[in-house]
């Protein structure tokens, strides 16, 4: 079955503002990085609209949140999902979308709550 593409709004997510309308054709999922124009940035949330069609729900577009970010250098795959930071430290939240509650910002290397993970 050949998916078709899904038209989507990029919506930056602390002000609102409609960055563009493209289509996407491939699963965008929160933690993923899309550059447009330029400018990279991070998938926080994905929402679905559908519409009714004679009697039928349908998907109609998508709605992506995104902050503005770089791709950060501390990333690690783990089962096939990348993370930021550093893994092997007990505080690391294995997550694509933030690193920790202790050093969210980073980097890893060099943090002085580092604890090795047993």
């Amino acid at each position: 079955m050949e998916l078709k593409a899904l038209p989507t709004d990029i919506v930056l997510s602390d002000s609102k503002e409609v960055l563009g309308h493209i289509k996407m054709d491939r699963t965008l999922y929160p933690g993923t990085y899309v550059d447009i124009e330029g400018q990279t940035y991070q998938i926080l949330v994905r929402r679905h609209q559908y519409q009714l069609k004679l009697g039928r729900y349908s998907l109609h577009k998508a709605i992506v949140h995104v902050k503005e970010t770089s791709i950060p250098e501390e990333r690690t795959l783990l089962n096939g999902d990348w993370v930021i930071g550093d893994i092997s430290c007990t505080y690391n939240a294995r997550s694509e979308i933030f690193r920790c509650a202790v050093n969210p910002d980073g980097p890893c290397r060099g943090c002085l709550h580092y604890i090795a993970d047993h």
